[in-house]
């Protein structure tokens, strides 16, 4: 009997283990088949109409989970909260913009850039000049010079590219915010930039945004890429070590273009997946041989 009950504990341990990686798994999953829905329904409207329809949904299911009007704003705590917001909004309305003109494992793979910066900024390790070098140079085979990202569209490179800097803004100044405010920083910022973005996205596809046949694909990204893989990722990082959630994240780019040739019909050639590879293993290695003091990246 006691025999039995000791080969069981390996089992749940191994089982609680497994679970948050499970969790942290299925987030991406439905953070990128958000994003492949997205993709389809640019045929229909521009890609701010699309991220403004992802912004007001998600920011309707966020304020009615975490009502963020009890947000008790301060002289020293509104200018974070306010540049997570921006960030936060425009992130989402490049990275659309790049998915329109490249393909979705590419685009994810350039805008990672910005959390992998973030990751190594304050360091001068030699270890962590390689990683930036190895990351450099995976960018520098994705960018449409000379026959190197052959079909790649220059303006998708650099809405990716100004996409990654506004997911590092969004890493910095929403570890600020989400010091004095907790949870409801997401659902507070997530408010600013709908108050920015919906707009744009409106006068960008005027009535057709209110279409019954847009407005449930729409609602359909919001949930698949804000209110399921938000709450999995958080219940995830409170289960995971930190440097163990960092790797585990830069396998993103990885499951992005699986989901864009598996969805999408979307073919990498070998260098540009040599590319993405190399951006991988950059932000893996650079989380691996992270300093503690450096903030994670989350998913946007």
């Amino acid at each position: 009997m006691e025999s039995d009950i000791a080969s069981t504990r390996p089992e749940q341990s191994r089982m609680t283990a497994l679970f948050p990686i499970a969790l942290l798994l299925l987030a991406m999953a439905c953070y990128m088949a958000g994003a492949s829905v997205a993709k389809t329904l640019f045929e229909v409207i521009s890609p701010a109409a699309v991220a403004a329809l992802r912004i007001a949904f998600g920011t309707l299911i966020l304020c009615v989970a975490l009502r963020p009007w009890r947000i008790h704003l301060t002289r020293d705590s509104w200018r974070p909260l306010a540049i997570y917001g921006v960030s936060l909004g425009a992130m989402n309305l490049l990275y659309y913009q790049a998915l329109s003109r490249i393909p979705l494992g590419i685009a994810t793979a350039i805008e990672f850039t910005g959390p992998l910066s973030v990751s190594i900024a304050s360091s001068r390790r030699p270890i962590d000049f390689f990683w930036t070098a190895l990351a450099a140079s995976g960018l520098i085979l994705l960018a449409p010079i000379g026959r190197l990202g052959t079909g790649l569209d220059p303006v998708g490179v650099l809405c990716a590219l100004g996409g990654g800097g506004c997911w590092a803004l969004y890493i910095v100044f929403g570890q600020k915010a989400g010091t004095s405010h907790g949870p409801r920083t997401v659902a507070f910022g997530s408010l600013i930039s709908a108050l920015l973005i919906v707009p744009v996205g409106f006068i960008s596809a005027g009535p057709a945004l209110l279409s019954p046949s847009v407005l449930g694909p729409g609602l359909a990204i919001a949930i698949l890429s804000t209110a399921l893989p938000y709450p999995l990722e958080m219940t995830a990082l409170t289960r995971l070590p930190a440097r163990t959630f960092g790797i585990l994240m830069s396998v993103e780019p990885a499951m992005a273009a699986l989901f864009g040739f598996a969805l999408l019909n979307q073919r990498l050639s070998m260098l540009q997946a040599l590319a993405i590879a190399m951006i991988i293993l950059a932000s893996i290695g650079a989380v691996a041989t992270l300093r503690r003091t450096a903030p994670m990246a989350t998913m946007g």
